[in-house]
């Protein structure tokens, strides 16, 4: 067939509304909000040969102005090896489908099964999924694993230092799934952990997630946090970043069940919100209650090492409604593309990213704190990203740093600042800005 793609007539479109019993397609959307509801028409040109279309995307892009990015917040600019494209790009990575038949799908199981094990290693726990969508919706289905496991508790704690628009998106879920979602409060920008002892005596309580660095880029400190949550039958999950456990204590040191998180630190660049990849890791007793699939190694009938879809839970192709999760589609394409990341990066160069980073950090801290126009909003270790206080206005900061090239901190409210720097920064880089905002 010559044409990949044939749109449906008006007598197609006809047939099938008929077949549903819906008057239009305007009528598939009736629960939309209208105001959301974009009403105008689309500015698509006509029509156009192969080198008009060139010429029009090219002016399209000259739209876009490269920052040097200070930003961080769950998106963070860092470094990717130039060969990660190219390999993501071969024809037969070049697809997210979930490889049902194993004879035909080695390369795909591998490469997830070294995806798995890469992530096992840094979480330090037992067994990885087969990646979700973004790091949000993965904390999200971390808390209905532990209600799941609770079976009767329907309770979940999460920290307020958590990133807030993971917190908004778990709120979401456990709002539509009847689960309860109780904030742990804040102090001096850790988890108040006297709070969250009396909070976990509930008796309610199915598990508490907790994050690693927290929004304010602070290295919050768990001891105890395991033993006082598991003495109260519940499980502890930490939201961490995944490249910063190359030099951070593992989640399976600090006596967590479950680690989760956005992989978008292993060397994603930032495209406007994506594509990520969320991961999921957990002890083996919460193996089946993990959402997605599990790859593991075996051999065949002669003997060879080959790779099968170990796990995955029937409840979410048969018994839907008696499912953990009935989230079954996995980020094979950006599994593939941190497996590369962490396979060329080593264990060594990812600790060199971190100490590039952490050395860029700090020095912009000082620099900053030297200005008088800011000053440390906690006395807290820290990583890549730090929080400072301050009377500017970001806003008008950001945007006249923006003009200069430049995307400043992100603005948490109330005089709170943070900064994130990567391996991608240099002191020129770091000093340029400080310039900028000491001569504002």
């Amino acid at each position: 067939m010559s044409n990949r793609y044939i749109p449906h007539t008006p007598e197609d479109i006809s047939r099938m509304l008929e077949r549903i019993g819906v008057d239009s397609v305007d009528a598939l959307y009736a629960d939309v909000p209208q105001e959301v509801i974009f009403k105008g028409e689309y500015a698509l040109p006509e029509g156009l040969s192969e080198i008009e279309l060139r010429r029009w995307f090219a002016d399209l892009a000259s739209k876009n102005r490269p920052l040097t990015v200070f930003g961080g917040q769950g998106a963070y600019d860092h470094y990717a090896p130039s060969v990660i494209p190219h390999l993501l790009a071969r024809s037969e990575f070049y697809t997210a489908y979930t490889p049902y038949q194993p004879e035909i799908s080695q390369g795909t199981l591998q490469y997830i099964f070294e995806y798995q094990s890469m992530i096992s290693e840094l979480t330090g726990l037992e067994a990885t999924n087969a990646s979700m969508y973004d790091g949000a919706t993965a904390t999200a289905e971390v808390a209905f694993m532990m209600v799941a496991s609770a079976r009767k508790r329907n309770c979940v704690l999460v920290s307020e230092t958590l990133s807030p628009r993971v917190a908004d998106v778990v709120r979401t879920y456990m709002k539509f799934h009847g689960v309860e979602l109780r904030m742990v409060p804040e102090r001096d920008g850790v988890t108040d952990l006297e709070a969250l002892a009396e909070m976990v005596k509930a008796g309610d309580v199915a598990g508490v997630i907790l994050p690693q660095p927290n929004r304010y880029g602070v290295i919050e400190d768990f001891t105890g946090v395991a033993e006082m949550v598991h003495a109260q039958k519940a499980l502890l999950a930490l939201n961490c970043d995944p490249s910063a456990l190359a030099v951070l204590r593992s989640p399976a040191e600090w006596g967590a069940d479950i680690a989760c998180g956005d992989g978008q630190t292993l060397g994603m660049p930032l495209q406007f919100g994506g594509p990520y990849l969320g991961y999921i890791s957990c002890s083996k007793t919460q193996l089946r209650k993990m959402p997605g699939r599990v790859v593991g190694a075996t051999t065949d009938a002669k003997g060879n090492r080959c790779y099968v879809l170990t796990l995955q839970a029937r409840e979410q192709h048969i018994r839907r409604e008696k499912a953990t999760s009935n989230i079954c589609s996995n980020q094979s394409l950006m599994a593939l593309y941190a497996t590369i990341y962490m396979a060329l990066m080593g264990t060594e160069g990812l600790r060199e990213v971190n100490r590039l980073s952490a050395d860029g950090a700090h020095y912009l801290c000082r620099r900053l704190v030297e200005t008088g126009k800011f000053r440390p909003a906690f006395d807290r270790p820290f990583l890549k990203e730090f929080t400072l206080r301050t009377d500017l206005d970001i806003e008008a900061l950001n945007k006249r740093l923006a003009d200069k090239g430049i995307m400043g901190g992100v603005s948490l409210g109330d005089g709170l600042v943070t900064f994130a720097v990567t391996e991608k920064r240099t002191k020129e880089e770091i000093d340029r800005l400080v310039n900028l905002i000491a001569e504002d």
